[in-house]
């Protein structure tokens, strides 16, 4: 599974942000523009309707008055062109009927059954088809006159007037949101980046402090991140304290225990009986054991503030050197196959110990060849660890499975005719856990056992 980003989280959250925000202020600016439109438009229908009505009520006095003579629009006069007046008395079950020119031989559909406002002016909107399939916005206002009459007024004027301004106001406020969406865009990237900036440079700290550059995060940090960087320094400070005090530990455990197996030794020295014989070599078997725990206690201190980096080329290839020098008689041959730059996190004497120990195990059943192979591996994100493997192939007789469990034991042999105190094997999976890898033995392509040692880089 892939780690999560935080960039990647702080840029989507912006992102979304942005599109939902920009996506309600546009649908909110284009109604808002729309009602803006449509009531401009009925206030100048508005206007010819009080004009239809001034004439109509000259009209009761003068009937010389020809109604809507003084509106002053061509359209009203040119036949079909969308703009339209009709004048309806509908007062005592009369329906007399007067309308413009342009309306030729037609009639406009009323608004409808809805509820008419009260008060002297009676006056809504809506949208009615027109003569030829047009869509036509309309005012309507019914008027009385007392004696005189009631009537209808209705003034029509063609909507693609309102819907052409509005598709102009939308395409224009759909650049100017995308141009804005883009904006704020490249502003949280330009902000995300900013403000993960202390976070790359704490990163930055740890990778120096890891490969050994450094021993502690350096710079000053932004109040959210100090109290890490205190906490992280801290912790550094007070393994290199336990570090110390082991070796100590160890030192003085060592001198402790040493001199008492020496006085035994030399004592048992003196005498060629069978008791002395016995104590000489249950001595020794204590020496063995005595170092190789001091050995890994002081590796299990050291592992847990490793800093330093070994190149394994040099380690692997004087290893094979002196290991094909060594049983130069029996003709072997001793290849290391190592890239450059790979490296090793942790002590020197540790890895040419666990190393050491695999070739010349390798070595002493080998027919003709080893072959020792470096390879590292990829991390999966950075913030995992990073691993390398080195295979140890020989081309002895080779283990059978249940063999190779058998030879991890600690002090087990399966050939006593061959020299060693049976703790090569053991020592190199015990050093390889305490760094955090392991060793593995399978089948080797070159017919014997590989040993494969997997251990952590930088």
């Amino acid at each position: 599974m892939r780690a999560p980003s935080l960039a990647r989280r702080l840029f989507v959250l912006a992102l979304t942000f942005a599109v939902v925000l920009l996506t309600i202020t546009g649908v909110v600016l284009a109604q808002v523009n729309r009602d803006a439109v449509e009531r401009g438009f009925d206030r100048r229908l508005g206007v010819y309707v009080k004009l239809l009505i001034a004439d109509i009520a000259g009209a009761v006095d003068d009937p010389q008055i020809q109604i809507g003579a003084n509106l002053g629009e061509p359209l009203f006069e040119l036949p079909q062109s969308g703009w339209y007046w009709q004048i309806i008395r509908v007062d005592a079950g009369r329906s007399d009927t007067r309308a413009s020119r342009s309306l030729f031989e037609g009639r406009l559909a009323g608004l409808g059954p809805g509820i008419v406002p009260e008060g002297p002016t009676r006056s809504r909107e809506g949208y009615v088809e027109g003569p030829v399939n047009q869509r036509l916005r309309a005012v309507e206002r019914t008027i009385e006159l007392g004696e005189d009459g009631e009537f209808v007024v209705m003034v029509a004027g063609d909507a693609d007037e309102i819907s052409g301004a509005v598709s102009q106001f939308n395409l224009t406020l759909i650049a100017t949101l995308v141009l804005l969406g883009i904006g704020m865009v490249v502003a949280a990237l330009l902000q995300v980046r900013v403000g993960l900036t202390p976070l790359n440079r704490l990163v930055g700290g740890l990778t120096a402090i890891r490969t050994g550059e450094k021993d502690h995060l350096e710079g000053t940090f932004p109040v959210e991140i100090a109290p890490l960087a205190r906490e992280v320094n801290a912790l550094i400070d007070t393994n290199r304290e336990i570090v110390e005090r082991s070796r100590t530990h160890v030192g003085n455990l060592a001198h402790a225990l040493k001199t008492p197996i020496s006085v035994i030794q030399n004592e048992a020295a003196g005498r060629d009986d069978a008791l002395a014989v016995k104590v000489a070599e249950q001595v020794g078997i204590m020496r063995d054991q005595v170092n190789h725990h001091l050995d890994r206690a002081r590796v299990a201190a050291r592992v847990q503030v490793a800093t330093t980096v070994v190149p394994v080329a040099e380690v692997v290839g004087g290893l094979a050197r002196t290991m094909e020098k060594i049983h130069r008689d029996r003709g072997l041959g001793v290849a290391a196959d190592v890239p450059v730059g790979v490296t090793f996190r942790g002590e020197r004497h540790d890895l040419e110990e666990m190393v050491g120990n695999l070739v010349d195990n390798a070595c002493k059943w080998a027919n003709q060849r080893v072959l020792v192979t470096v390879r590292p591996e990829s991390a999966a994100t950075s913030a995992d660890r990073a691993f390398f493997t080195i295979a140890i192939d020989d081309d002895g007789p080779g283990l059978s499975a249940e063999e190779r469990e058998a030879v991890g034991q600690r002090g087990k042999r399966l050939d006593e005719t061959k020299p060693g105190s049976g703790l090569g094997l053991s020592i190199a999976s015990e050093l390889a856990g305490l760094y955090g890898g392991k060793l593995l033995l399978d089948a080797s392509p070159l017919g014997g056992l590989r040993a494969s040692l997997r251990l952590p880089t930088v």
